[in-house]
């Protein structure tokens, strides 16, 4: 493991709009070869009055290193901001870099990231991004998403025209395997979920009609809409973590349930999933 695997974690505070360094992430190996993560809050961080934890179970502020071997050196709230299986496609295509590994990932997921972290080599943070897709650009997002998920370049322009498509237009780094990106639209953000060209259903329309029933039994869901993109539905959910506020938005904290249980992705930790445990936790 390269020595050069850290980097700064940046944070949008509560009520602001601009990131703010928060501390150093180093990824190395221990003596036999296991990764090992280590974390520690700025100092400059910590004496701000507004500073805030990035996990309230394994990152709390203070002044001591925290260090973790568990889910590849990885901590939970680091992890919960590394895209999923569409971004981990989409990111590898860019500029033929095969398999990226986690800690690539941090760096390489661009803006519309879960939460309100992110990652860089840099001591300062970058500007947040300004520019989001609207309503309009999906036809095209669509065609671009098709092509990598088909592997047939020939649909969208050249492989790297369909990458930056999607790398610069956001819509690698929320959740999940399927296609998406984020679209401003209605002064907010939302993440726009398309068909797959395999689908055997109209996969957007039957995730509404779900939204729209689990809100009619009482749960607190996303608020969603559907709107049709060329012959196809495509699924629009407001996201949770963003909120316009005059000069930009303001990000919102998450960490998934698993981070705060400590619990692993893989099917041999299920024994530990609990979403009753959770609010105990937070305690």
């Amino acid at each position: 493991m390269a020595a050069e695997q850290a980097c700064f974690v940046y944070v949008v505070l509560p009520g602001d709009t601009q990131f703010v360094t928060a501390g150093r992430f180093e990824l190395q190996e221990d003596r036999q070869g296991r990764p090992v993560g280590t974390f520690v809050y700025g100092r400059r961080y910590r004496e701000r009055p507004e500073a805030v934890e990035l996990d309230p179970v394994e990152l709390r502020l203070g002044t001591r290193p925290f260090e973790t071997g568990r889910m590849g050196g990885f901590f939970g709230a680091l992890r919960d901001a590394l895209p999923d299986f569409w971004g981990r496609q989409v990111i590898a295509r860019h500029g033929g870099l095969g398999e990226p590994s986690d800690f690539d990932l941090l760096l390489l997921g661009p803006d519309d990231r879960a939460g309100a972290l992110g990652f860089g080599r840099n001591v300062e943070p970058p500007a947040p991004q300004r520019r989001f897709n609207r309503r309009l650009d999906l036809e095209r997002i669509q065609q671009a998403a098709n092509a990598i998920l088909t592997d047939q370049p020939q649909l969208a322009g050249s492989a790297h025209d369909q990458v930056n498509e999607l790398l610069h237009g956001a819509g690698t780094s929320m959740g999940g395997a399927r296609p998406k990106t984020t679209v401003e639209h209605d002064g907010a953000l939302w993440l726009a979920k398309f068909p797959a060209p395999r689908d055997k259903w109209n996969q957007p329309k039957v995730e509404h009609a779900l939204l729209l029933l689990a809100r009619q039994c009482g749960l607190q869901v996303a608020e969603s809409q559907l709107t049709r993109v060329g012959e196809a539905d495509v699924l629009l959910v407001k996201r949770f973590d963003r909120d316009w506020s005059g000069d930009g938005y303001q990000r919102h904290r998450m960490v998934s349930a698993l981070t705060l249980l400590q619990a692993e992705e893989s099917t041999t930790d299920r024994q530990t999933w609990s979403y009753p445990d959770c609010p105990t936790l937070l305690n």
